[in-house]
């Protein structure tokens, strides 16, 4: 609350200049862009990357396609081409009968998303390897590439990755501030310097000019610099989680786990409606993520007494 501020929309804000030089130099790109929300750094890399008309691949359970409002048709005028492969990720073979061939028949194929890690894949992730391909393929075929990264950071301390090894295979990369490093609100778009400015001018098209937003700034880099290393902890819980999940009678499986995000999948007959309920009244907040599936995810929040808590849940 005691971050120095300015005007956002003009530049002026000095906590979020900060921010953003710093996201962009931890994964060697060259601008970043502070906005309100993930599904906005997303929509906006959309418009800038596409034309009315053009296609976009990605997962069908992609966020951007299931849960940004139908943004793609809306904000960008695009079409959508849908890919199928486990637990929310394709692979760069799976791209190549997904391009349109250049012919007018035939919307553009113009951006290639990935997501990393995967909401609806439980929170599973991509091998730096497989990015590589994908980035490859891209780069062969003239296809920008964005990386939805809501949870990158989560995925970046599983596989051993470096920032920068992805901020090379990107063309731009949305990360969340307010996912697992727990900052109160706020995403980063980055890119390129002609990118960014191009973005700044959609943000501002969405309503997403913000003024003396510096103390939220404040609150994602201290995220940054301080929060990541510590989403080990999360992984472990989440796997706690599983365990004890797994062993209640009403539960037929728990998706393997990779990183904080646990899906279970109940017996035949079980409502995850009732069992959200179930879980409220005994202090678990979890959400229904499909028929028969629930979704816990772990973060900073949980104390060590509510998983001691949490180890001697037993429903029936």
């Amino acid at each position: 609350m005691k971050a120095p501020v300015g005007d956002d929309v003009f530049g002026e804000d000095p906590s979020i200049n900060e921010l953003q030089d710093y996201a962009a130099e931890l994964f060697g790109m060259e601008a970043a862009l502070f906005c309100p929300s993930g599904t906005m750094t997303n929509q906006i890399a959309i418009m800038v990357h596409t034309q009315p008309g053009d296609e976009v691949i990605c997962h069908k359970d992609a966020h951007i396609y299931m849960y940004e409002g139908g943004g793609i048709a809306r904000n960008a005028g695009a079409s959508v081409r849908l890919l199928d492969g486990a637990r929310g990720m394709f692979t760069a073979s799976d791209l190549e009968t997904a391009v349109n061939p250049a012919d007018s028949h035939f919307s553009r194929t113009s951006l290639v998303a990935v997501e990393n890690t995967t909401n609806r894949g439980g929170g599973a992730c991509y091998s730096l390897s497989e990015i590589e391909e994908i980035a490859a393929f891209c780069k062969e075929r003239g296809l920008k590439l964005h990386l939805d990264g809501a949870r990158l950071f989560n995925a970046l301390v599983r596989t051993k990755a470096k920032p920068e090894q992805y901020g090379a295979l990107f063309d731009s990369i949305s990360i969340c501030l307010s996912k697992g490093l727990g900052a109160p609100v706020g995403s980063l778009l980055l890119g390129s310097k002609e990118f960014i400015q191009e973005a700044h001018r959609c943000r501002k098209v969405m309503g997403g000019g913000m003024r003396q937003a510096g103390g939220l700034a404040a609150a994602g880099l201290y995220a940054l610099k301080n929060n990541v290393e510590r989403l080990v902890l999360d992984h472990k819980n989440a796997g706690t989680v599983g365990d004890v999940l797994n062993k209640q009678a009403w539960v037929r499986s728990v998706w393997a786990i990779e990183t904080n995000i646990v899906i279970v999948e109940l017996k035949e007959g079980e409502s995850e409606q009732v069992w959200c309920e179930k879980l409220k009244e005994n202090g678990v907040l979890c959400i229904p993520f499909g028929k028969g599936l629930i979704r816990f995810v772990t973060h900073l929040d949980i104390s060590e007494k509510q998983m001691a808590q949490f180890k001697e849940l037993d429903l029936e």
